[in-house]
């Protein structure tokens, strides 16, 4: 162990750092509710508004470009420097919650849209601070604090499917408790956090770092792993509720509301189990490294959407194991490429480097979001999710030229 590794061990070890990292999980599992509470209901939205496939797919993917313009906002602001940690998440939360709960009386398809936009815009603010603000708190196991923040939101998302498998459980229950839940989140941070005593020094969006950045060929191979990630990642939370229905109904099973209810208990551990992935990633990269568990972590899930069509129509004593396995899987990994990316470039440019990497990873999410629906009038619901696989084969490759990169470095 170097001497530099030593101390931080040494120092890593504040009385209240299990605390504090309970909290901000407990805050994020709550607040991150919010993404797909309308994506959980979405039949019901698209009864109502008699919307086509790709017309309900947008109820995801709006949030997704409202996500990418509160990041880039956020960024350009610097937000993060220039308001308290625990403010800027607490007033993101609420403003979350308000644009969603408001959700249940909108008028139109449109105004639905404007809403969902609005909620991912504020949600910016409660999913990157939080990694930052639990960082302050470790250094030897950040890897791991990292992961199991991200191991909540992952909870979190799959949350309104939970809330959705209670036996009549409308649109308006499920919309309206995950903005409750948004709110205690709110409550949570602003009268319980305080930032650790590893601050980060102010790194600001800069437009003349751009470039410099794109010249940084870590940087690029790194943001390459990520973007592959990110094409399976949310097309898979987005459809595989979906998919898991249409897999019942080829089984011959009869739409009742213990099959639908069912369903979306499915469909909420596939999602959730990912909180336990991503606290199994963490302590796999802090002990194996960073790109390992990323190859491998990628190469499973990639796997996993190549075997499930064979799971399609079949006993979900069959597809439930392999959709929870992909679920663990395709996540695992995620709180890694941000670290990977930190590392590839110099601490001035930090800020523009992650805010680069994560609009664009969520602008790909918009595009293989909205790929589903006509690949399914094509191929039907059995064979669409191999596509996704692509992401995968892209990023592995990408990351292993990063280590082969990085161990050309060390022998030069």
């Amino acid at each position: 162990m170097t001497s530099a590794a030593l101390e931080d061990r040494v120092l890593d070890s504040h009385p209240a750092r299990w605390r504090v990292l309970a909290i901000l999980s407990a805050a994020e599992l709550l607040g991150m509710s919010l993404w797909f509470a309308a994506s959980a209901v979405a039949p019901q939205f698209a009864a109502r508004w008699s919307l086509t496939p790709g017309e309900t797919a947008w109820l995801t993917t709006i949030v997704q470009l409202g996500f990418v313009c509160g990041t880039a906002a956020a960024a350009l602001l610097n937000l993060a420097d220039v308001l308290p940690s625990k403010s800027y998440f607490a007033m993101a939360a609420v403003l979350g919650a308000l644009a969603n709960a408001a959700l249940v009386r909108s008028p139109s398809y449109g105004t639905a849209l404007a809403l969902r936009f609005i909620t991912g815009f504020s949600l910016a603010g409660v999913y990157p601070p939080a990694m930052k603000m639990a960082s302050t708190w470790f250094r030897a196991r950040r890897g791991l604090a990292i992961g199991t923040v991200v191991g909540a939101l992952t909870v979190g998302k799959a949350t309104p499917y939970l809330v959705h498998a209670i036996p009549n459980a409308g649109a308006s229950t499920v919309v309206l408790t995950a903005s409750a839940c948004a709110f205690v989140a709110a409550l949570l941070v602003a009268s319980m956090y305080v930032d650790g005593p590893y601050p980060f020094p102010p790194r600001p969006f800069s437009w003349g770092l751009v470039s410099a950045v794109f010249e940084r060929r870590a940087w690029r191979l790194a943001t390459g792993g990520y973007l592959g990630h990110m094409f399976e990642l949310y097309s898979f939370w987005t459809w595989i509720p979906v998919f898991i229905g249409a897999s019942v109904a080829a089984n011959g099973a009869p739409r009742t509301v213990s099959t639908d209810s069912g369903v979306s208990l499915i469909a909420f551990g596939t999602i959730a189990i990912g909180g336990i992935g991503c606290v199994w990633g963490g302590l796999a990269a802090d002990r194996r490294g960073r790109e390992r568990l990323v190859m491998l972590a990628m190469a499973l899930s990639g796997t996993c959407a190549l075997l499930i069509p064979f799971a399609f129509g079949k006993s979900l004593w069959i597809l439930g194991p392999l959709a929870w396995a992909w679920g663990f899987f395709v996540i695992a990994d995620s709180a890694q490429f941000s670290t990977l990316v930190t590392e590839a470039v110099p601490p001035h440019a930090v800020g523009t480097a992650l805010t680069l990497q994560t609009s664009l990873g969520f602008l790909l999410t918009m595009v293989s979001i909205q790929l589903v629906p006509p690949l399914v009038a094509m191929v039907g619901w059995k064979w669409v999710f191999p596509v996704l696989a692509l992401g995968p084969v892209f990023g592995i490759a990408a990351i292993r030229r990063l280590l082969a990169f990085k161990r050309s470095l060390v022998t030069a």
